[in-house]
């Protein structure tokens, strides 16, 4: 580990959290992060399109690494199609391996979603694929590789349907914002650190001093109570992220906060933004000190309009906001890791050069008891159950509810009743009064054509072992899993209960996820975030036959097995 201080250091040169003055002997010139920009700003209209894959050098960091480019861009060119035409979309791998295309959150037919294995045998190298469906919805998407760790490398882009009739958010101008984290690090080095030592780029480790100062807030007795619980568990109460800003760098259309991407606007504008979350882990808090924003849209799907100083973005969700700068002056878009590890960033302005204040990263959260619910922690032979109820701990001897999967080696904690917290905006939020987006928030603009009572209900245990990094439905691995069957045509209820200690955004293809946010109101999503111990359940209508991929979307827990097969079929499920 002793090269791991110099590699901090130089991500923060880049990133701009520590200025050049305070760390002169890195001996980076910042102007090296645009040297070699990989965003070419493109943006590609029409109804056919060409799409070469290859590899391509870039500098992002103050170091030449290869990327996994599209049409030579990282990310790769924005696509822009229009709701209710065909489109045609042939792509050619130049690469020394498969690879492929997810277009993320399109209703499409099967043999179209492209999933290898799934969908199909994936694009090999020399060859051309052509993918040609309808395209029946609007909003704002994105599009990457299911192939491998690809999407790590930088195979990834923004994806814009405009309406077939009225835009239900119109805006004088508008911007596509691609958050995403790219590491100067091979992907599968990546993946074989954390399966040897799952927090070995988690730097926000307990000390001894934490435990002097818990001891005088809380006092001895919580203190060693609280230590034991993560003790047994096998986690920290610090476990926010799995990889961090120990090898990432943040970007924002490709951009580091040093070269600060610039989007322009008219005082007195409507501007909207259109923000996807295309990174491979990291879960982002968005906000523009002096500019409140409006929510519209969620995962492309309209909503009533949702006033915010700030919101949370997981994983490949995306999130329209409208926003209305009357001054002329620069605002910064600020959006900081959720573990504090980094940031990326961006400007609005009048006019390009302008810059604002970039503001100091929030206090790195800490889970608190209140996650937790009542559990089973693995290393309690016991049987005990914790209940944190009221701030006290009750023991109860009652039986967990659980598969018996799940208790086996991939699952190192359940929850036996998990708390259902949508109007909670996640760890770490609010801070200093800011008002911030919840899943209960959430209320679709315009009525569902499905409006069915559900027929039948499905629970699924998000299950893990940190320690082993191992990641799992119901304690069962993909490799081990068989696949989930639904009835064409029937329409079910999905309860996920997060038996872990992480957030796990979890992306259903083909289908819409109707998630319930409550009092009967739904809100139409593709990827939908399950916080620690949370209980949550959305409605799905089985209307797309054939094998499609459901998993988590942080991409190394779904490469370590939090992943299953979903087949849609004629007849009984």
């Amino acid at each position: 580990m002793t090269n791991t201080l110099p590699r901090l250091k130089r991500r923060q040169f880049v990133q701009g959290v520590a200025g050049a003055t305070l760390l002169p002997s890195v001996g980076l010139n910042p102007a090296r992060a645009t040297a070699e920009p990989a965003w070419t700003g493109e943006t590609l209209t029409g109804n056919t399109f060409d799409l070469t894959i290859a590899p391509r050098t870039v500098n992002l960091t103050g170091r030449r690494r290869t990327a996994t480019a599209i049409n030579g861009s990282v990310p790769a060119p924005v696509l822009r199609w229009r709701e209710g035409e065909r489109v045609r979309l042939r792509v050619t791998n130049k690469l020394d391996e498969t690879t492929s295309i997810h277009w993320h959150g399109i209703i499409l037919p099967f043999r179209m979603d492209g999933v290898p294995e799934i969908s199909y045998d994936g694009i090999q190298p020399g060859e051309t694929f052509v993918y040609e469906f309808d395209v029946n919805q609007a909003g704002t998407y994105w599009y990457h590789s299911h192939s491998g760790f690809q999407e790590q490398t930088g195979m990834y882009g923004a994806l814009i349907i405009d309406p077939a009739g009225e835009e239900p958010a119109p805006a004088d101008r508008e911007h596509v914002l691609v958050l995403s984290d790219w590491t100067d690090e091979d992907p599968d080095g990546i993946y074989h650190n954390l399966k040897r030592q799952a927090h070995y780029y988690n730097y926000n480790q307990r000390t001894f001093f934490d435990l002097i100062e818990d001891m005088r807030r809380r006092g001895l007795v919580d203190t060693l109570k609280a230590r034991h619980m993560w003790n047994t568990m096998r986690m920290s109460s610090r476990d926010l992220s799995d990889v961090t800003g120990a090898t990432y760098t943040f970007l924002l259309n490709g951009t580091p906060p040093a070269a600060n991407w610039t989007g322009l606007f008219q005082p007195g504008e409507t501007v909207k933004l259109r923000v996807i979350n295309a990174s491979a882990m990291t879960f982002f808090d968005v906000r523009i000190p002096g500019l409140e924003m409006t929510v519209v849209a969620a995962d492309g799907q309209p909503v009533k309009p949702v006033p915010v100083d700030e919101f949370r973005i997981g994983v490949a969700e995306t999130y329209d906001v409208l926003v209305r700068p009357q001054d002329e002056r620069a605002f910064t878009i600020f959006a900081q890791a959720l573990d504090r590890s980094g940031y990326a960033r961006a400007t609005l302005a009048p006019r390009a050069g302008m810059t604002a204040p970039v503001p100091a990263m929030d206090k790195r959260p800490e889970r608190g008891m209140e996650a937790m619910g009542s559990m089973q922690a693995m290393g309690d032979h016991s049987g005990m159950k914790m209940d944190h109820k009221g701030g006290g701990m009750n023991m109860e001897m009652e039986p967990a509810d659980h598969a018996e999967a799940e208790y086996g080696p991939s699952t190192a904690m359940r929850i036996d009743y998990p708390s259902t917290r949508l109007d909670d905006p996640g760890v770490g939020l609010p801070v200093d009064g800011r008002r911030c987006l919840s899943y209960a928030d959430l209320e679709q603009l315009h009525a569902y054509p499905d409006q069915r009572e559900p027929e039948r209900e499905l629970t699924l245990h998000l299950t893990g072992n940190m320690e082993r990094y191992m990641w799992s439905f119901n304690g069962v691995e993909f490799s081990d899993a068989e696949p989930i069957r639904l009835r064409y045509g029937e329409r079910l209820r999905i309860n996920l209960h997060n038996d872990t200690m992480m957030d796990h955004p979890i992306h259903l293809h083909g289908m819409w996820s109707d998630l319930e946010t409550g009092d009967g109101r739904l809100a139409r999503k593709h990827t939908v975030i399950v916080k620690p111990g949370e209980r949550l359940s959305y409605q799905v209508s089985a209307d797309a036959l054939g094998g499609w991929a459901y998993h988590c979307h942080l991409l190394y827990h779904m490469a370590a097995g939090m992943f299953r097969e979903i087949r849609v079929e004629e007849g009984e499920s």
